[in-house]
């Protein structure tokens, strides 16, 4: 590894996010198309290389949360179908018919704006209409019978327009990760029947597609024509305590150094606010890691890191760029010695769900946090074939 990225980098096993999309192609129903989500720098993992994996091993389409997302998977060669999940300004419209990518469109009016503006570019917009059933974000409603009349109306109108193509049609399930609460029945209960009425009204839909990580493993039922895995493509569980129908292999490590080690009096204060102070004559060791990396302050007195496969407590506050542990338990431990904030070391782990639960939020939520001045830097093979620094050429 280049000395370059040996302050804080992350270690991406793509051996492991291969197997996790072939467990995940196996689980799926062989007629249904797999869209690979890649949104959010490929939930932190490095979108670029991420990508280039999926592509090479079958992935239909790739899901992304704008067009900047999209664009730079098309600039790497992808020629697969992008689906942009969430918003894009229509003055955007030529870009999306230029590099052929579908937009989704969640309301009639949205539709107006981007159908006059892939006027003006001169072209057609391929679109997935988005259907609201329960999940109260985007998307014409369909709640109940009682929106029947508006959804038909808004979304006739908008199939109807010019330079729109409907390519298909999705909604997002709310709680696909509670097997046994009955509103993902509910919610796929409307989005069959919003699916029907509009196509009584001559609006088809050649991709019909609702499952995210959770909905294809909990109702595989469920799953359509295409699925929109995220989350289990990097080997992380959707929801804590979830069983799983497959195996999932976690794809991460993030790592650091010890860069200076110090013995410190019994009650020295630590860090800001000296909110901490060692209790006794305690061995202190500081890295070059903090919350501008994705290493939070609310990690501060919970998490532990692994030096020579041994846990050492962070202590006293997490600045933006360093942090301390309390190293005193750990034998023959020195500055230049590697540290694994997440992943293996010996026989101890520090999986993504610790820190998240030490954070009282999501696993996706602390890979997403991985700031750019952290490397990505990539294996097959137990060897590294590629790097990602978001600031160095």
């Amino acid at each position: 590894m280049s000395e370059l990225l040996k302050r804080t980098w992350a270690e991406v096993d793509l051996d492991k996010i291969l197997k996790n999309y072939q467990a995940i192609r196996t689980y799926v129903r062989p007629q249904s198309k797999l869209m690979a989500i890649v949104k959010a720098d490929a939930y932190g993992h490095g979108d670029p290389i991420i990508a280039k994996e999926f592509d090479a091993a079958g992935a239909d389409w790739f899901g992304v949360s704008n067009i900047e997302e999209a664009e730079q998977i098309r600039n790497i060669g992808i020629q697969k179908p992008i689906l942009i999940l969430g918003f894009t300004p229509v003055q955007f419209a030529g870009k999306l018919i230029e590099q052929n990518i579908t937009q989704s469109v969640f309301s009639k009016e949205y539709a107006k704006e981007l159908n006059s503006a892939a006027q003006k570019a001169g072209g057609k917009v391929k679109i997935h209409i988005k259907l609201d059933t329960g999940m109260s974000r985007i998307g014409f409603v369909y709640h109940g019978e009682d929106d029947a009349e508006a959804l038909v109306a808004d979304v006739c109108a908008a199939a109807k327009l010019s330079n729109l193509v409907v390519d298909g049609v999705f909604t997002h399930f709310a709680v696909s990760d509670e097997p046994g609460n009955p509103y993902t029945q509910t919610q796929f209960d409307r989005f069959m029947r919003a699916i029907a009425l509009l196509e009584k009204e001559g609006v088809h839909f050649p991709l019909r597609h609702c499952c995210n990580s959770a909905g294809l493993l909990n109702y595989p039922e469920m799953q359509l024509d295409m699925v929109r895995p995220g989350i289990i493509l990097y080997g992380m569980t959707p929801s804590l305590g979830m069983p799983l129908p497959i195996k999932l292999l976690p794809t991460m490590k993030l790592k650091s150094v010890l860069f200076q080690e110090k013995w410190l009096a019994a009650g020295t204060p630590v860090s800001y606010g000296m909110t901490y102070k060692t209790p006794t004559r305690r061995r202190l060791g500081t890295l070059p890691i903090g919350y501008a990396d994705g290493f939070v302050r609310a990690l501060a007195d919970k998490e532990d890191v692994l030096i020579r496969g041994k846990r050492a407590r962070i202590v006293g506050r997490v600045c933006m760029d360093q942090c301390m542990a309390d190293i005193t338990e750990i034998q023959k431990v020195q500055s230049g010695d590697e540290v694994t904030i997440i992943g293996q070391d010996g026989e101890d782990e520090i999986p993504v769900e610790e820190i998240a639960s030490n954070m009282n939020t999501i696993n996706y939520e602390v890979t997403c946090l991985i700031g750019k001045r952290v490397p990505r830097v990539f294996f097959k093979g137990g060897e590294q074939v590629a790097s990602l620094n978001y600031f160095l050429p």
